[in-house]
């Protein structure tokens, strides 16, 4: 949705003005920070006063010029976790802590102590090799592993942390003031912004004054992190310069600027870091605004700890600092100590959640501009597709479908039988998404707003009445979504009868919940407007659009008894959003450069828990060519949220408008989508169980092979396939790395194979996608494509087996209904295993516990790599019969077929090629 109203920016506007956002010399705490850490204040941990609890270890920590004391308490935690919590001993009143994001209290691992005296103190969980040094003064812990230090935290000296203080005028006499003000002239404290910070027209009123924290950490042989998105970045975080720090700060920017650092729609304040035989990550649990800083040291001879021999195994080592700065709260992180990538996903989704299984229709592709102008628009679209013979699943309306940007309601003219048009998109197995933002128009006579008022359940400003701000229906004020209580409301207002004229196939877009508030600081909510629980909005900004997403899930959960999964993208998000549904990457443009970094923008968002991503195919704002919008279903089309959209002043661009030879690419594209669909809904089960990532950077499946850690221009989809999306206009080539050097890789439409560890020549024409099966894989597809996903549920299925270079391979298979919670309460479920071992290709059982009925047949399997012709090939079914099967050999391709078989996807057969 476009950032601001007229006032502020015209949608003929392409490029973000960023003088409307802050850099980072614009932000108060920022320059405080930067300031007194030049000047060196240290801290020094009191180690003879630590308690080694069942729980957790504590320990006080003086600031060595205030003499003010901290608490900081470290936890082990189940799976390899470490946790370090450090808040005042005793402030004033209680410092904002994070809820919600953690899944559940995580179970705890008592740690012992393996040494101490005064001067340092030595923790360990006991299990692994992991220990953890903790150094008096200065103040510092070391993470040692295998006698080697992995990672130390304030080994720079940039533990921060400002107190919360009386406000000025409570004081009664100097004496009472604080460190952060007590030598500071009035124009001094103006100009860091202690107690009022000043934005343009807009002036930040703190009435606890400066809160803010910061911590630094040490990576010892990393040069590779990732992660801490929504950035329109690098997959790999570059270093960063004063004043150039990674800015998390949910914020409604449209069409923001490519490879910058400046926050944009989301914040997931976590990030990877991966050398050649390990994997971490740093979780940074706060949900204010946030700036990392990054900077890598080359491998020099440099001493990072004093332990005696193990000093010397230090010296040649790179090194990459991470400096983490937050407005406010405490500080509160978990150190996810791997030792591989996917050991840090586990470890992760431990905390936060796995992705949401999401129901099968959110898999095809979807429809949307902004907007569909009625009933008649929608019937015409929809019925486009059909005579165009191009399978779609959802069609989208945007705000201009109800009445006068009033959600939860329909424009009567435009669309005066809302059922009606639903029913017709229910008789193709279609659904319908429509618009929730969070503002809600101030209008005595709209019901939302009389009831929500009534409670109360809008932000408060600093003065204690309802906030106001300038959005999409002009004046409105802004549901709480922090408040359960709100949040329980908010969920039933989905229900039939509260929201009159839908029906159990409307599902819900999240938009504009960063809040994007138009005539506001940033083009956001004021700072210092106030929450649930007396909090102020500066506490927990990044966390508002999270809020909202987890009450629409909960409302279509509940608007069917708790028997169906919800679907609902959102544009806001934090951690654990993946636990509530799907994300994309906002307010895109028509530009083949926002094309290319849709990749490692999704690449981003993959790792750092959210596998359900994707950017609007075409480009959001402005008018793409035919040959960028080819290209761009060709790449929408492999990555795992698959939603055309365009704002309201482009041309319109339904995939048949560009003449018939860019209508054949297209269709051939999306129709490429539903072949894979098994494959998808496979990998997404897989993610929901085992938080493995459905879009994979090349790292994460070849993390020995240094060629990979810096590649975003393809990734892998699961283990099995490779992708490059074709990004640049009128190529003829494009060179593919195609990494493992005992691999062999099959080009997907040609079957051709290469080798691997080596960078190919690919040609490609308009009509061409490269994309590779990896050898050893077993890739499931349907092999006929419908209307949508419904109208697949019983169409047969194939097999595509690439073999290794050992003649091998293997595939799984996961099937159920496709949208409801059977899978998870009553075990309704086929979880199959594919293997293919010394010519034989067997379907078995991957997980007893399921059960699921299926009619649906394997009726053709293709086998790459086949170097040798069979002389037969026999079925063997579960009673033991053989029955021989006609077979089609390509001695040129190496290539097997088998067609028109009819073997049960459910039962357990083997193929015996002889």
């Amino acid at each position: 949705m476009e950032a601001a109203g007229k006032e502020e920016i015209s949608v003929e506007d392409e490029a973000v003005d960023k003088n409307i956002f802050k850099d980072c010399n614009k932000i108060a705490f920022y320059r405080r920070q930067k300031q007194q850490l030049s000047r060196r204040s240290t801290y020094k941990a009191s180690l003879d006063s630590a308690t080694i609890g069942k729980d957790s270890t504590k320990f006080r920590i003086i600031n060595e010029t205030t003499k003010v004391p901290l608490l900081a308490e470290i936890y082990g935690i189940e799976g390899n976790i470490f946790r370090l919590k450090i808040n005042e001993e005793t402030p004033l009143k209680p410092r904002y802590e994070v809820p919600d994001v953690l899944t559940s209290k995580p179970s705890t691992v008592r740690l012992i102590s393996c040494a101490g005296d005064a001067d340092s103190l030595v923790l360990t969980d006991g299990k692994g090799d992991l220990k953890y040094h903790i150094t008096a003064n200065p103040f510092k812990i070391d993470l040692v592993s295998e006698e080697e230090v992995v990672m130390s935290i304030n080994s720079l000296g940039q533990l921060y942390f400002e107190h919360l203080q009386i406000p000025l005028e409570q004081r009664a006499t100097k004496e009472n003031k604080e460190d952060t003000s007590a030598d500071t002239s009035q124009e001094d404290q103006d100009d860091l912004g202690l107690w009022e910070e000043k934005f343009g027209k807009f002036v930040d009123i703190k009435v606890n004054g400066p809160a803010s924290i910061g911590l630094d950490f040490s990576l010892h042989g990393f040069e590779h992190l990732y992660g801490i998105p929504q950035h329109a970045d690098s997959h790999q975080l570059k270093n960063t310069s004063d004043g150039d720090a990674y800015r998390l700060y949910n914020l409604d920017v449209y069409g923001y600027k490519i490879y910058d650092k400046m926050g944009i729609y989301g914040s997931v304040p976590y990030l990877l870091a991966h050398k050649l035989g390990r994997t971490l990550g740093i979780f940074w649990l706060n949900a204010s605004e946030t700036l990392v800083e990054i900077n890598t040291e080359p491998a020099v001879k440099y001493t990072v700890t004093q332990m005696g021999p193990v000093a010397a195994k230090q010296k040649v080592r790179c090194r990459t600092d991470v400096h983490w700065m937050s407005e406010s709260g405490i500080i509160d992180v978990f150190l996810l100590m791997g030792p591989t990538p996917s050991d840090v996903f586990k470890q992760y989704s431990y905390l936060t959640g796995t992705q949401a299984m999401p129901p099968l229709f959110s898999l095809g592709y979807h429809q949307c501009r902004w907007n569909y102008e009625d009933e008649q628009d929608v019937k015409a679209v929809d019925a486009g597709f059909d005579e165009h013979d191009i399978p779609y699943d959802v069609m989208w309306l945007d705000i201009e479908h109800t009445e006068g940007k009033r959600y939860f309601t329909w424009d009567k003219k435009r669309f005066p039988n809302p059922r009606g048009m639903q029913e017709l998109l229910r008789s193709k197995n279609r659904k319908l998404v429509v618009i929730s933002d969070p503002h809600i128009k101030i209008d005595p006579d709209y019901s939302v707003y009389v009831k929500a008022k009534e409670q109360g359940f809008f932000v408060k400003n600093h003065e204690g009445g309802d906030f106001e701000g300038v959005c999409w229906p002009g004046l409105s004020s802004y549901l709480d979504f922090t408040n359960p209580k709100v949040r329980e409301w908010y969920s039933g207002l989905f229900t039939f009868s509260a929201y009159q004229g839908s029906t159990d196939i409307l599902y819900i877009w999240n938009d504009m919940n960063e809040p994007s508030v138009f005539r506001g600081p940033e083009l956001t909510m004021q700072k210092n407007a106030i929450h649930h629980g007396n909090w102020e909005h500066r506490e927990l900004h990044n966390m508002y659009g999270f809020y909202q997403q987890m009450a629409t899930a909960e409302g279509l959960i509940q608007r069917s008894k708790g028997k169906e999964r919800p679907f609902v993208l959102t544009r806001s998000f934090f951690s654990g959003s993946q636990k509530y549904g799907a994300v994309w990457t906002g307010d895109n443009t028509a530009e083949w450069s926002y094309l290319k970094i849709s990749i490692p923008m999704l690449l981003t968002l993959s790792i750092t828990g959210i596998s359900f991503c994707g950017a609007d195919v075409g480009g959001f704002i402005g008018n793409p060519e035919a040959e960028l919008l080819v290209r761009w279903y060709q790449a929408g089309a492999y990555q795992p949220f698959f939603r055309g959209h365009a704002t309201m002043n482009t041309k319109r661009r339904e995939p048949w408008l560009f003449g018939e030879e860019y209508t054949q690419l297209i269709r051939e594209a999306i129709r490429q989508r539903y072949t894979l669909l098994p494959y998808w809904y496979s990998l997404f089960y897989c993610a929901h169980v085992t938080a493995q990532p459905v879009m994979r950077p090349l790292w994460i499946e070849f993390p020995e092979e240094l060629d990979t850690f810096g590649v975003e221009d393809e990734y892998m989809l699961g283990s099995a396939l490779l992708v490059h999306p074709v990004t640049e206009p009128k190529a003829s080539t494009v060179d593919v790395f195609l990494p493992g050097s005992n691999e062999v890789w099959y080009d997907s439409k040609t079957f051709a194979h290469w080798e691997g560890a080596r960078t190919v020549k690919v040609q490609v024409a308009l009509d061409t996608i490269p994309v590779f099966q990896r050898g050893g894989s077993i890739v499931p597809i349907k092999t006929t494509v419908g209307k949508s996903t419904g109208y697949m549920t019983n169409s047969p299925y194939g097999l595509r087996v690439a073999l290794s270079t050992k003649d091998s391979a293997v595939g799984e298979f996961y099937l159920d209904d496709g949208h409801s919670f059977q899978y998870l309460h009553q075990k309704q479920f086929l979880h199959r295993k594919f293997s293919f071992l010394s010519g034989v290709l067997m379907n078995s059982c991957a997980d007893k516990r399921g059960h699921y009925p299926s009619k649906c047949v394997v009726e053709q399997i293709f086998v790459l790599g086949l170097r040798k012709q069979p002389s037969s090939v026999t079925i063997r079914s579960s009673d033991g019969k053989d029955e021989p099967v006609a077979f089609t050999y390509c001695a040129q391709m190496a290539t097997l077929q088998l067609e028109k078989l009819s073997l049960n996807i459910g039962a357990d057969w083997d193929v015996h090629v002889q």
